[in-house]
């Protein structure tokens, strides 16, 4: 009688730890589309600057993402972690844009950045 009783809470268990497990997953699979980050560069007369390279650094392990802009300037960096400052600025031709930050404590889920190049 004792080893029934042991299976049937041994079985409860698993049951509560399954449920946990499952809406934790659900809960961070809710998550995975993260932060967009957008933006446009521009040169010293608000012109697209064709070619230009965005580079994308996470400050926690320094990996660096990079996006060559088109014709209209524009630069994109989807599936951002939330949890998480980057630091973003772009090149053309030898020049650089300042350095911004996208800091994890901005919780909006899309931040447009326009990068100025100087030159």
């Amino acid at each position: 009688m004792k080893l029934r009783h042991t299976q049937v809470l041994a079985l409860v268990v698993a049951a509560l730890a399954v449920i946990a497990a499952t809406a934790s997953y659900a809960k961070d699979k809710s998550n995975d589309s993260g932060r967009l980050l957008t933006g446009k560069v521009t040169g010293k007369q608000d012109q697209a600057l064709v070619n230009a390279v965005v580079y994308l650094s996470n400050t926690r392990t320094r990996a660096v993402k990079s996006f060559i802009v088109g014709p209209d300037g524009v630069y994109r960096f989807p599936a951002l972690s939330p949890n998480i400052d980057y630091e973003v600025y772009a090149q053309h031709e030898g020049h650089k844009s300042d350095t911004k930050t996208v800091s994890q404590f901005d919780t909006r889920p899309s931040v447009n950045i326009n990068l100025r190049i100087d030159k």
